[in-house]
């Protein structure tokens, strides 16, 4: 990756045929030791090929992974309490107390500095 993000380093610069020293100086810039062997392939890889094009076709390839999270659940229907006349925020504030209580349990009865 960091091969790639150096040559992509040096095209925005202007260069749109990135060598092997180009690649290390961008890289030894920043204290990265330079794999000859995996700079060469880079460069080989991508040698004569649009960068701009090669990012948009990445770019909708990466659309179409899976990245994790899925925006969770449906919400919880009313539990009988809502349904009488207890407001979500009622109940909330009830639910705040009850941890707040919690909390204050957890000490013990001493201070990390008494």
């Amino acid at each position: 990756m960091r091969y790639l993000s150096a040559y992509l380093l040096a095209t925005l610069g202007g260069n749109s045929n990135p060598s092997i020293d180009d690649i290390s100086g961008i890289l030894s810039s920043v204290g990265i030791e330079v794999d000859k062997e995996r700079a060469t392939k880079v460069i080989a890889e991508l040698k004569g090929k649009n960068v701009a094009e090669l990012i948009a076709a990445g770019s909708t390839k990466l659309a179409s992974v899976p990245s994790g999270g899925g925006g969770g659940g449906g919400a919880a229907a009313p539990s009988g309490d809502a349904a009488k006349g207890d407001s979500p925020a009622k109940e909330s504030k009830k639910e705040e107390k009850k941890e707040e209580e919690e909390e204050e349990d957890d000490d013990m009865g001493f201070g990390l500095f008494d």
